[in-house]
């Protein structure tokens, strides 16, 4: 979304509009692009140890890697999908869709970061069917019962103090937020979208021809948009390679590994990072902005 909303400054920029949006470059963290996301995550999770090698075997040799639409006449992938995945309704971003979460041995493993605990609070529960649901709700918990509060190591209760927090009348003064025309504040909210496309590679193109540099990223523990199908549709761009693969340091320990592109585009990992890195990589995600903005190698 707010890579379209970039594109759209460009555009807009080119026909005369004003004001005129200075524009200098574009950054994306594990950025949904090409539409075969799905596509990928069976290699990835495999190759983090999540499923077994003769599952792997299976759905490539009957599926042949595409688990995307299956020609309804492949009955073999039909079969071992039948068996191994479990479709499932997910609330990201505001947006309610269907994702193929692969497979029953991932029940319990939070895709968004794999590293992290799966949450299952009676209070903030989250559910793969709305996971950001809780940020609208607060504990409920009689006084007179004792609280039991959610594991603070959890995402989802970080966002929900986030929430809770930032609609604080106190903070909001603070802010300075108009009341009369700003409502309350939602981390996920759906009212702004109003249509979608197949894939937005062909931007990144157009954006790339004109001159636009730009860092693309991955947390390499999100199994939802696999480092790896990143780096596959960077590939389809056919940009030749200025700097091969090679790590990048924080502190002297191997933040990620990086690799630049012409065009002036920036392909990096961050080690350990999630869906949505800043949130578990600060420092290392503060440090690759930053060199990045300065025109500095990673």
């Amino acid at each position: 979304m707010l890579f379209l909303i970039k594109f759209t400054y460009v555009t807009g920029n080119e026909r005369g509009l004003k004001p005129r949006i200075n524009l200098q470059g574009y950054i994306l963290g594990n950025p949904v692009t090409s539409g075969l996301e799905d596509n990928d995550q069976i290699p990835y999770v495999h190759g983090m140890g999540l499923i077994s090698d003769e599952l792997y075997w299976s759905l490539q040799n009957t599926c042949h890697g595409n688990i995307i639409n299956v020609d309804s006449t492949n009955k073999p992938c039909l079969n071992d999908m039948q068996y191994y995945n479990e479709a499932k309704f997910v609330h990201h971003m505001g947006k309610t869709f269907t994702v193929s979460y692969l497979f029953q041995l991932l029940e319990n493993i939070w895709l968004f970061n794999i590293l992290e605990i799966y949450c299952l609070d009676e209070n903030i529960k989250r559910t793969r069917r709305n996971p950001s649901r809780s940020l609208a709700q607060k504990i409920k918990t009689p006084l007179s019962s004792p609280v039991t509060l959610p594991d603070m190591r959890c995402e989802i209760y970080r966002d929900f103090l986030l929430a809770e927090w930032i609609n604080d009348p106190a903070v909001r003064k603070a802010l300075h937020i108009r009341e009369e025309t700003i409502g309350k504040w939602n981390r996920c909210n759906s009212d702004d979208y109003v249509f979608e496309i197949p894939s937005s590679v062909p931007f990144h193109a157009n954006l790339s021809a004109k001159g636009y540099p730009s860092l693309i990223y991955s947390g390499d523990h999100d199994a939802v948009v696999p480092f790896s199908s990143t780096q596959r549709w960077i590939r389809s761009l056919n940009y030749s390679i200025v700097h091969d693969w090679r790590p990048w340091y924080l502190n002297d320990q191997v933040a990620g590994y990086t690799r630049t592109y012409s065009n002036q585009m920036t392909f990096a990992t961050i080690r350990g990072g999630s869906h949505t890195a800043p949130d578990t990589k600060p420092d290392e995600s503060f440090a690759m902005f930053l060199r990045w903005i300065s025109n500095k190698p990673l």
